[in-house]
């Protein structure tokens, strides 16, 4: 069989099961004799690993593909690399456009950089909060943490994120709150943290600080950081002509809007990642790299 599933097609239902893929290799890094590659196709991207203690041999072919090789693999869906509890994070001393996958940082869950490509460290601030994230809800595999202006204009705001836009349904039935204590330095803040994130929200807002999107993917947490930001832009934009002037929405209409976005299956769920991807290839940002 040519391929099982497109690239960037994979979802949690498939873990466990056995899928072939083929595309082109996008990178190939090497992480202690394990090898991840990223591969390419007209869909999108999908991260493959070969480990030795599976199959030596495939391990030490996998070492030699480069950029652009064509390939096709068939293996098992896994979520994570099993074992391990590392996470990748940007380096702390590169702007965001010049940031690429190969940069990224290897870290562990108590903070031990185990491969630091640029030799920049990581903020030790986005290590207690994106450590933390991870520890509290293990089933997410994707954190975004920023500070736009509307984002902390909202976080700074007492009545929070309000229900006057359809962006802001997305997240509005799950959205939490973290109270600031401060700069997010010290460990002893990351179980109030995980406290107030719950068990079921990827969306918080970081009072006087910023805003957090949670996701099981990459693309899961892109869209909800998106929608985010989007409603506290609406919110700042709306509140400019006074609080007495602004419409929210009824109970009834937030309920129907939250479902719409949230239902089952919907199509943008599929079409807008590949799409975001095509973007950056137009516009000959070299992000895989």
């Amino acid at each position: 069989m040519y391929r099982t599933h497109h690239c960037n097609e994979l979802r949690k239902d498939d873990i466990g099961s056995t899928a072939t893929l083929a595309g082109w290799v996008h990178i190939v890094r090497d992480h202690g004799g394990v090898i991840f590659i990223d591969l390419r196709d007209r869909e999108g991207l999908t991260q493959v690993v070969f480990r030795p203690e599976e199959n030596a041999e495939l391990a030490k072919e996998a070492h030699h593909l480069r950029h652009e090789d064509v390939i096709q693999v068939e293996g098992r869906v896994s979520a994570r690399v099993p074992g391990t509890e590392d996470f990748l994070i940007n380096p702390y001393g590169l702007m965001f456009d010049e940031i690429t996958a190969s940069s990224l940082v290897r870290i562990d869950a108590e903070g031990k950089i185990k491969d630091d490509p640029v030799g920049m460290g990581v903020n030790e601030a986005g290590f207690i909060i994106h450590s933390c994230m991870h520890a509290a809800r293990p089933e997410i595999n994707c954190v975004i943490h920023t500070h736009t202006r509307s984002g902390v204009a909202v976080s700074a705001m007492k009545c929070g994120l309000l229900p006057i836009s359809q962006h802001a349904m997305r997240v509005h039935a799950e959205i939490t709150y973290h109270d600031y204590e401060g700069v997010a330095l010290y460990k002893e803040e990351q179980a109030r943290m995980a406290r107030d994130l719950g068990k079921k929200s990827k969306a918080m807002i970081l009072r006087n600080h910023g805003v957090l999107a949670l996701g099981e993917t990459v693309r899961e947490a892109f869209e909800i950081m998106y929608y985010l930001d989007c409603a506290c832009q609406i919110q700042v934009d709306a509140l400019a002509g006074g609080m007495h002037n602004v419409q929210l929405m009824s109970d009834d209409a937030a309920k129907v809007s939250t479902a719409a976005l949230q239902r089952p299956m919907r199509p943008a769920a599929h079409k807008d990642w590949p799409a975001l991807l095509r973007l950056l290839e137009r516009r000959g940002i070299k992000y895989a790299q």
